[in-house]
């Protein structure tokens, strides 16, 4: 089984790397969240079935790295870091964690967990993470479908009509439009916006969603995926918003 591990302290790797070895695991090291999401992108060799994923890295903060998996991939991730407040917990398997675990940890248990996310996995597939630098970043404007979203200034203009939104709709539009045609889960919305939990707020979503809508005069823009999330759009010119709007008329 071929499992990816991201840790900038070597000696702990160095332990990692050789314990998981000798229990059958193919593991390749990453030292920071770059190498991290190079190491994903699919290179034609089998897929890793399991992230191990340290918080604490020198570039970019773990959060980030496994929001960027997650939004391309379905591979389990397992968050192993010393951060063991509540928060961090909540926040972590928000984003799309498969499972938290602190350190110091017993390495039995570490390698259960391992086995037991590998098994709730879907058969191992390519996982589909861009290079670092096609994601986009958090900096410079953003343009889809006539929109453009410009995040320094914090402006929203729908073909070079300004339209005045609230600070979480434009977050909200911000966070969409990062990867048109990516199904963010609602749990995802939550933590980068509200940075809070989404259960028994579905409803502030929904009401959310549909003020961008109305404002943007783009009805078809958000589509509602049943069950998981909303998504952004893409342009396509087989395929209009208004043909897929419809889907789930009672998520807005």
């Amino acid at each position: 089984m071929r499992l990816l591990l991201v840790e900038d302290d070597e000696r702990v790797a160095a332990a990692l790397v050789a314990v998981l070895g000798r229990h059958g695991f193919q593991v390749r090291h990453a030292r920071s969240g770059h190498e991290a999401l190079d190491a994903l992108v699919p290179d034609g060799n089998e897929p890793y079935r399991v992230v191990l994923l340290d918080l604490g890295l020198p570039d970019r903060d773990g959060f980030e790295v496994c929001s960027r998996i997650r939004a391309g991939s379905g591979v389990p991730v397992i968050m192993v870091t010393a951060r063991a407040d509540i928060r961090s917990r909540i926040h972590g398997l928000n984003l799309g964690a498969d499972d938290y675990v602190t350190k110091p940890y017993d390495m039995g248990e570490l390698l259960a967990r391992i086995h037991a996310v590998a098994r709730r996995g879907a058969q191992p597939s390519s996982v589909a993470v861009p290079p670092l630098d096609a994601v986009p970043q958090q900096r410079g404007p953003l343009e889809s479908r006539g929109i453009r979203i410009d995040r320094e200034r914090r402006r929203v203009s729908v073909d070079g009509r300004d339209v005045p939104l609230t600070r979480k709709e434009f977050d909200l539009l911000a966070l969409l439009a990062q990867s048109p045609g990516v199904v963010y889960r609602r749990e995802q919305i939550f933590s980068e916006v509200w940075r809070s939990g989404w259960e028994g707020n579905g409803r502030t979503l929904e009401v959310h969603i549909g003020s961008l809508r109305n404002k943007l005069a783009l009805p078809g823009l958000v589509e509602a995926v049943r069950g998981v999330g909303y998504r952004l759009i893409p342009d396509s010119p087989t395929s209009t918003a208004a043909d897929q709007a419809p889907s789930a008329p009672a998520e807005h």
